[in-house]
């Protein structure tokens, strides 16, 4: 019988990736949660949606993440980022299951000359950052038998992120300014659903007390914003797709309503150490999605794309 794992949100990033992953880890059933039936700024609607739902294990991918809008949004980014979380984890130890939450790299100041680990000091620097480590602070204090996975800079085929949107942008733009003082680790969400799986499994199939807790989870390898989009635009140019000239710019040149840590790397060492878990390098899975999105004609019908996809990249 197919194990069955809940996931919080529908249309995100991670669950789309998730539902596309299962079918690799053997027998599990996603089923995603989202509005009107789990609406996480209506904390009334998380328990019975998770109790009728039947799991055995929960996994909380959905968020707040609109981080610029968060600064005049407060009130809801806390609600759906940090409160949400005490009743998820409360009904999570209801039904005497694990959670996996996802939380962010956004935790941090920024102002760490190496990656961080999950030891290091917190103090988020914008309203979406504050808000997801009160959800963590929520979840641990709820009792829940739970892991928490920060990631960062995530993106994929599916919905709104940075690597789509740089392809959307070269389709009108020959030139692009790209902030290169921020680095971080540019982590594919089908990595992430992988990795997701694998913890799951690692969860359900022991009670050791050192598989449980914080762990830093994103892609291999670093990088500016600077060097992702040019590395995008590198992989579409040779399959004949959109490209740019990247103009490396410093973060005040491109100021934003959030304040955003200039250095996001996470030290992942203890993730593999203790889950036997290691995402790949990020170039290499950015090749992975750009390749697949211009074979599949995104962001726009372009049939030359595909063509060359099918002759040169099987």
């Amino acid at each position: 019988m197919a194990r069955r794992y809940v996931v919080t949100g529908r249309g995100g990033q991670v669950a789309q990736s998730l539902i596309e992953r299962a079918e690799h880890h053997g027998e599990i059933e996603i089923i995603p949660l989202a509005r009107p039936n789990l609406d996480l700024a209506d904390i009334g609607t998380i328990e019975k949606a998770l109790v009728e739902a039947r799991p055995e294990l929960i996994i909380s991918a959905a968020a707040y993440t609109a981080v610029d809008q968060a600064e005049s949004d407060a009130a809801k980014a806390f609600v759906v980022n940090g409160a949400a979380l005490s009743e998820i984890g409360r009904v999570a130890s209801k039904l005497n299951v694990p959670i996996i939450h996802l939380s962010t790299d956004y935790v941090f100041d920024g102002d760490k000359s190496s990656p961080y680990q999950e030891s290091d000091p917190v103090a988020p620097l914008c309203v979406y950052g504050r808000s997801k480590l009160e959800g963590e602070h929520r979840l641990i204090a709820s009792g829940a038998d739970y892991v928490i996975l920060r990631t960062a800079w995530v993106y994929s085929p599916f919905n709104k992120n940075f690597l789509r949107t740089m392809l959307h942008l070269a389709g009108s733009h020959d030139e692009l300014a790209v902030v290169a003082d921020q680095y971080g680790n540019p982590t594919s969400a089908l990595d992430i659903a992988d990795a997701i799986l694998t913890v799951a499994d690692n969860l359900l199939s022991s009670r050791d007390q050192r598989l449980r807790g914080m762990f830093h989870m994103a892609g291999s390898g670093e990088a500016s914003w600077a060097d992702f989009a040019s590395e995008i635009f590198r992989i579409s140019a040779e399959m004949g797709g959109p490209s740019a000239i990247v103009h490396p710019i410093p973060t005040a040149q491109y100021p934003t309503p959030a304040l955003r840590p200039t250095n996001s790397r996470l030290d992942c060492s203890k993730l593999e150490q203790i889950h036997g878990v290691r995402l790949p390098v990020w170039n290499i899975a950015t090749a992975t999605t750009v390749q697949r999105l211009l074979a599949s004609g995104a962001p726009e019908n372009r049939p030359a794309w595909k063509r060359h996809f099918e002759e040169n990249c099987r």
